[in-house]
């Protein structure tokens, strides 16, 4: 297995594909990016993540750059601190949901976002070639902690201006959060006390041991689901590692579902801006179709991006979008910052159910409905280059997308087959009114492309 160099960042095992030389040559690339500067660093809990952060921070010292050390926070934290900063860049040190035996280096631009594939390109000549030089011993960069960003991101999800704070409040709402004892540990939890919820917290002390499957996905969070049911709490929410991700689980103990994180936050930030003489929303490829029934409501425009949240950000700037996001769990607030934020999510869900009124379970009917199918085809000694060709040809009378991977349209239903960013797979999504409607269109396209 190779390492994975994406628009999302760097990833690999510890030991294997992820080195001390791998981590030390990418920091370093990514300094002279920079032009040095001032670079904030974050790590998530895994148990090798503050060993890695040690090595990145003593590299961009050597090359001259001036460090703060944020230590233990969520990817949006980062992004935000960098964002609302005088900051050249950052540097977050996570896998996100992969497994614990992975790792990661996330590299930030200096408006807060991941960096754009032009830039991206840049870096990655600079990597390969290696030529970028360490610092003279009296030009060695300087260290600064500061782990007051999560107050501060706090703060500005509570101010945001559609949020009723006190309404929120008044509901009392009895919340069971997991957080896969992960960077979202502390500030999670601290969040909804700040709404007035009680807290029943599972996994969330911090120590980087993934109890389960860390993508929060329903089979990985059997154990949120009961502790629901037994507590009689309003709703469940669910983060992954570095706290990006946001799911919701109902008070029934059944998965609100992933999909919806974003199709929830598109509806109250369309019914609280409804005024706005254009409302553009960003969501992609892979992103249900109820935003867009969500959309056509308010009179929005839905604009659709490569997967990727740097492809989603971009795509909002360019349309000036209200609200944007992935269909992952992933939602993103310009109001706050440009990058998928789990507290975003969870602060939207809360206000829609206070101007709801009534349970997440019904609110959840009240949305369009579609059923997904998502599946993963492992590409070791398969060309996915032959494949997506094959699907192209296959499906070439029907409505057709190949800005990434394939994505064929019909009148009620979809699929999408494209590589994965974040690992070395295939990933197959398809939607349509019915669960078996979803599924009989992957199994047509696997039994024609022989997966």
């Amino acid at each position: 297995m190779s390492l994975i160099v994406s628009v999302s960042g760097v990833r690999g095992v510890i030991g294997d594909t992820l080195t001390p030389y791998e981590i030390i040559r990418f920091t370093g690339a990514f300094a002279k990016f920079c032009s040095g500067g001032k670079i904030m660093v974050g790590r998530d809990t895994r148990i090798h993540s503050e060993m890695i952060s040690k090595i990145v921070v003593g590299t961009l010292l050597f090359m001259g750059c001036e460090v703060v050390d944020l230590g233990i926070c969520p990817t949006p934290t980062i992004q935000l601190a960098v964002e609302h900063s005088d900051s050249d860049g950052g540097v977050m040190i996570t896998a996100s949901h992969n497994p614990s035996e992975w790792n990661g280096l996330k590299f930030l631009s200096s408006e807060g976002i991941f960096l754009t594939p032009e830039q991206h390109k840049k870096f990655i000549e600079i990597a390969k070639s290696g030529n970028f030089n360490f610092a003279k011993w009296n030009k060695i960069g300087k260290l600064i902690n500061d782990e007051t960003f999560i107050e501060q991101h706090i703060e500005r999800i509570l101010k945001i201006d559609f949020i009723d704070l006190e309404k929120i409040r008044s509901r009392n709402f009895k919340v069971v959060v997991d957080c896969i004892n992960g960077a979202g540990s502390k500030i999670v939890p601290m969040l909804l006390e700040k709404f007035g919820c009680e807290v029943i917290k599972l996994n969330c002390d911090g120590n980087g041991i993934f109890t389960h499957e860390p993508e929060p996905l329903p089979e990985n969070l059997t154990e949120l689901c009961e502790t629901v049911r037994k507590t009689g709490a309003d709703l469940g929410i669910a983060v992954d590692p570095d706290a990006d991700r946001v799911v919701f689980v109902t008070e029934k103990g059944e998965p609100f579902g992933e999909e919806y994180t974003v199709v929830q936050a598109v509806k109250i930030a369309l019914e609280k801006k409804k005024s706005l003489p254009e409302k553009n929303i960003v969501v992609n490829l892979s992103t249900t179709k109820a935003v867009d029934e969500i959309a056509k409501k308010y009179g929005a425009n839905v604009y659709r991006s490569p997967v990727g949240e740097i492809n989603v950000v971009m795509k909002m700037k360019g349309t000036k979008a209200i609200i944007g996001g992935e269909g992952s769990g992933g939602v993103i607030l310009p109001d706050v910052h440009y990058g998928r934020d789990s507290l975003v999510g969870i602060a939207l869900i809360l206000q829609n159910l206070v101007e709801f009124g009534g349970k997440i379970s019904e609110f959840k009917e009240s949305l369009p409905k579609f059923e997904m199918v998502k599946e993963k085809i492992n590409i070791a000694g398969v060309n996915p280059d032959e494949i997506l060709k094959k699907a192209i040809e296959l499906f070439k009378k029907s409505e057709i997308n190949t800005e990434d991977g394939v994505r064929i349209d019909f009148e009620d239903a979809w699929i999408h087959i494209r590589k994965s960013n974040t690992e070395p797979i295939l990933r197959i999504i398809s939607e349509a009114r019915t669960k078996q409607d979803a599924e009989n269109l992957v199994k047509k396209l696997k039994m024609e492309l022989h997966l």
